[in-house]
């Protein structure tokens, strides 16, 4: 028997039965779940209804990851799968799917922070500037810098992370149907109640 998504044998709100009055229909299909996994690419078409196609992505290994409040996309690494709310055993499997909460590697962005404001990104790393390894710029753009430093700030816990080497993401897309795994930077309230969540699975 195939997997189905009708409803025909479902039983009525009071309980009751209902007569099965057809058999199953190609538009009522389900297809077994891709289970995306963390390795190297591999992604397989799947033919869909009118002719269109899915990508069931079977393993993934980097993604496009916008950091939102500076309103920067960059692709990096997918290093771990660290929290999902919906099934612990995804998380030991490493499964990725929408919501999951994954570690990336900080890398791009803090190419592009300490290219952009001038300042480096993780307070630890900022007694270690090196200014004889500066490229010389010209004043122009020194300016523009020294103007962009007053919003250089970000948040204490994201700041922390930079320091690790890996930041905390959330999937966006489905990689079982797309065959990406996209998703954002975690930030503010957010970030806060997911590491919540996390110390508390470590603890118990």
């Amino acid at each position: 028997m195939g997997i189905s998504r009708d409803s025909v044998h479902k039983r009525r709100k009071t309980g009751g039965k209902r007569p099965i009055v057809r058999k199953k229909r190609k538009f009522e299909l389900g297809r077994p779940a891709a289970n995306t996994k963390l390795g190297t690419k591999r992604i397989r078409p799947v033919r869909t209804m009118g002719g269109n196609r899915k990508y069931r992505a079977l393993r993934l290994e980097t993604g496009n990851f916008a950091w939102g409040s500076e309103g920067v996309t960059r692709k990096t690494r997918i290093l771990d799968v660290v929290y999902n709310a919906s099934n612990n055993e995804l998380v030991r499997t490493k499964t990725l799917v929408k919501n999951c909460i994954i570690q990336v590697d900080s890398t791009p962005f803090r190419q592009w922070y300490e290219a952009h404001y001038g300042v480096t990104a993780g307070r630890k790393r900022k007694t270690e500037e090196k200014p004889e390894d500066e490229v010389s710029k010209s004043r122009t753009v020194l300016k523009k810098i020294e103007a962009r430093k007053a919003d250089s700030k970000i948040g204490v816990l994201l700041d922390d992370q930079f320091n690790t080497g890996r930041l905390y993401a959330c999937v966006a897309s489905r990689p079982g149907q797309s065959g990406r795994c996209d998703g954002y930077i975690l930030e503010g309230r957010e970030l806060e109640f997911y590491l919540k969540k996390i110390r508390m699975k470590k603890s118990k």
